[in-house]
């Protein structure tokens, strides 16, 4: 049965499949891709198949959406596009940004449609993005770090099918987005490890330990990753979805210290710790790329978890006053300079 078979994209075509098998995290046998862990998605499928999570899953309750709308800025465009020594970004809810960076704006994981989804009424966001798609300034680069629904929206990457957007994704990815009118000449394919150099900026992909996959009978047939994004100045990192494991401390001694890192810490739960990181992971995590502040990430938009829509934010603040890291959350769409002035408050326990 296909609800939406357009938006569980394509398998890889001939243009992107000589380079998946050429990874060294492709696995032949499997025809997939696997973690640098053995076993990992087969331990997820195992912890998953559970009646009581399913039970507690459709239970109603513990505060997982908010009572109320939460805080949000309509941010000034023209204010956030005036030059800066110093990289600019919006966060509007889950795991999409908008970064400016050497003069260019890029959009991470951007998902503004009503669902994260194939289906529009399950996982619906909890309010609309402070900003509409045409409300964005040109977007020069996207930036995907998987292809599940909540990172890899069909109608936010068809709106840029007549614009001049470079896409830069994980292995296997493209095929997605050709799918979806992009032009193959405008989307570039990296493993880990690999880097694109556009302009002034350059862009690196780095492991992850998560899974991909669009519908129940494909998975792992595309890559996972996080990013490493810098410029002369600065240097940004950003987890995607991710297990807690030994890769952040290579991400750090390759390519650390890091300005700051935007890291997962939302819709986790123990029972598939081993594809999303815990609140006191998350803090390790970010000690542990060499990040000088951090920037959560994965929360606050929908519900893909049991817990209270709030306690991401509150735990990662206990776990970060413990090892004394600079926290950075602000409201929805509100600008922030990355810069040594940079502060923010906690606006979400006035909503609880």
């Amino acid at each position: 049965m296909c609800f939406n078979c357009s938006s569980q994209g394509k398998l890889t075509d001939e243009k992107f499949l000589s380079r998946m098998v050429r990874s060294p995290g492709f696995d032949p046998v499997k025809n997939e891709f696997i973690n640098s862990r053995p076993g990992i998605s087969e331990q997820l499928m195992e912890n998953t198949r559970n009646f009581g999570l399913i039970r507690d899953w459709f239970a109603k309750g513990g505060y997982r959406r908010p009572e109320t709308r939460l805080s949000e800025v309509i941010p000034d465009m023209t204010c956030f596009m005036e030059p800066s020594g110093h990289a600019r970004v919006i966060w509007f809810g889950h795991s999409t940004l908008l970064l400016r960076m050497s003069k260019k704006n890029i959009l991470i994981d951007p998902m503004f449609s009503n669902a994260a989804s194939p289906v529009g009424f399950m996982v619906k966001r909890f309010q609309k993005p402070v900003l509409p798609l045409s409300g964005l300034p040109g977007i020069d680069h996207i930036l995907i770090s998987h292809d599940h629904y909540d990172h890899l929206d069909k109608d936010s990457i068809k709106f840029f099918r007549d614009q001049k957007t470079q896409f830069t994704v994980p292995l296997g990815l493209g095929s997605h987005l050709v799918r979806w009118g992009i032009a193959p000449g405008r989307i570039t394919e990296l493993d880990w490890w690999e880097s694109v150099s556009k302009g002034e900026i350059e862009f690196i992909a780095a492991p992850a330990r998560h899974f991909s996959g669009r519908s129940l009978t494909r998975r792992n047939k595309t890559l996972w990753a996080s990013w490493i994004i810098r410029d002369r100045s600065q240097s940004l990192y950003f987890s995607g979805d991710s297990g807690y494991d030994t890769h952040f401390t290579e991400i750090g001694e390759k390519y650390g210290p890091f300005d700051l890192a935007f890291m997962e810490n939302g819709q986790y739960n123990v029972h598939w710790k081993q594809v999303h990181m815990m609140p006191r992971e998350t803090a390790q995590a970010c000690v542990d790329v060499k990040a000088k502040r951090l920037f959560p990430i994965h929360w606050g938009m929908f519900v893909l978890s049991m817990h209270a829509w709030y306690e991401p934010a509150e735990e990662i603040t206990r776990e970060a006053e413990l090892r004394e890291i600079d926290l950075i959350t602000p409201k929805l769409g509100e600008p922030v300079t990355i810069d040594n002035t940079l502060k923010t408050d906690s606006w979400w326990q006035g909503l609880k």
